[in-house]
């Protein structure tokens, strides 16, 4: 089994900059705020109480300390205590990555709380985040948002009405903002990754990657699944000055997952005799 890639970081392209990650504790919240730590910025995380402890061990055995702020995202006074206390301890604001979501997976059997918690933690919360965080980006001269959206915003799952619901609400929220930024020179972008190893997943399969890679790895051109890492790269080009006339995107980050037909790979529409 093949360990995760690594990236190469390009020095210093965040100098002086702060960016604040929004679950940023474990999976790719994690993987994205050490990438910005590498490339210079100073940067903020939020977490779940039960992973800041777990986040905070993390980012140290990378030789990083950055601000951990423990709460919940579907609170309002959370959220401007998270902003408020970024802006405090680093003078300004930058960037903001909105990454933090709820994983409910229901479709007939969805409670109205379910849809609701979706809403709250998902797309309600980056947008109060961007108008939030907007407010500060505007004092230095405009700033980047890049919120973490799904292929499952773009098409139909099984049992999932509650987050491919809340995921597709954040492709059009980036739009919008997007739009109503531009002149404050404040881009705002999405990616949409693909089948990841993050915690969920690999509780799902058990720990055992070697088994469940190809299996799920069949749903994407490259036969594989990807890792927290491979969303980094994307996410901080979407941030960085190279992605400067860039805004309402959204960026497949998915193997090749929404551009496959339904017969996958093609190990069972293969013609009698073809090679």
């Amino acid at each position: 089994m093949k360990t995760d890639p690594t990236r190469i970081p390009l020095k210093d392209r965040f100098q002086g900059k702060v960016a604040l990650v929004t679950g940023g504790t474990n999976g790719i919240g994690r993987a994205i705020a050490l990438e910005l730590l590498r490339e210079g910025a100073q940067v903020a995380v939020s977490g779940l109480p039960t992973d800041a402890e777990e986040g905070r061990a993390a980012f140290e055995a990378e030789g990083f300390s950055p601000l951990i702020v423990a709460g919940d995202m579907s609170e309002e006074a959370f959220c401007q205590k998270l902003v408020g206390d970024t802006v405090a301890k680093f003078g300004r604001l930058d960037y903001l990555v909105n990454n933090a979501f709820s994983f409910i997976a229901k479709g007939l059997d969805a409670k109205r709380e379910d849809f609701l918690y979706s809403l709250e933690v998902g797309p309600l919360g980056f947008a109060l985040m961007i108008q939030l965080t907007s407010e500060e980006m505007k004092k230095n001269g405009g700033g980047a948002v890049v919120n973490v959206s799904s292929i499952s915003s773009w098409v139909a799952q099984p049992n999932r009405w509650t987050y491919n619901m809340s995921k597709g609400a954040v492709t059009q929220l980036t739009r919008c903002a997007a739009m109503d930024l531009a002149q404050e020179n404040i881009r705002v972008n999405s990616i949409s990754p693909g089948w990841i190893w993050t915690r969920e997943v690999d509780k799902a399969a058990g720990n055992d990657r070697e088994k469940f890679d190809p299996v799920w790895g069949r749903y994407h051109m490259f036969a594989r699944m990807g890792h927290t890492v491979e969303m980094a790269g994307p996410a901080l080009f979407l941030l960085s000055n190279d992605a400067s006339f860039i805004t309402g995107t959204d960026l497949p980050v998915d193997g090749g997952y929404n551009g496959m037909g339904p017969e996958g790979l093609g190990e069972s529409s293969k013609i009698a005799g073809s090679k």
